[in-house]
């Protein structure tokens, strides 16, 4: 689904994006372009950007705790 109609910016990309550290808006605007047009996906992007952002948190966590347990 598109976000960003103006910059073309999908929910996938905000989706790598947070994969690859973007945990801002300001950080999507400057490297996806998204949210830097009209505006309108601002409200779209940052639930968006906030969902795949505690994904990536929860999955980290995840990882850590199987870690530590395979060490116990």
């Amino acid at each position: 689904m598109y976000v960003c109609m103006c910059n073309g910016v999908t929910e996938a990309a905000i989706r790598r994006a947070a994969r690859a550290g973007i945990r801002t808006l300001s950080e999507l605007a400057m490297s996806t372009g998204c949210t830097a047009g009209c505006g309108c996906c601002l409200e779209t992007a940052e639930v968006t950007l906030r969902d795949a952002v505690s994904a990536e948190l929860q999955a980290s966590r995840a990882a850590r705790a199987d870690g530590m347990l395979a060490l116990a």
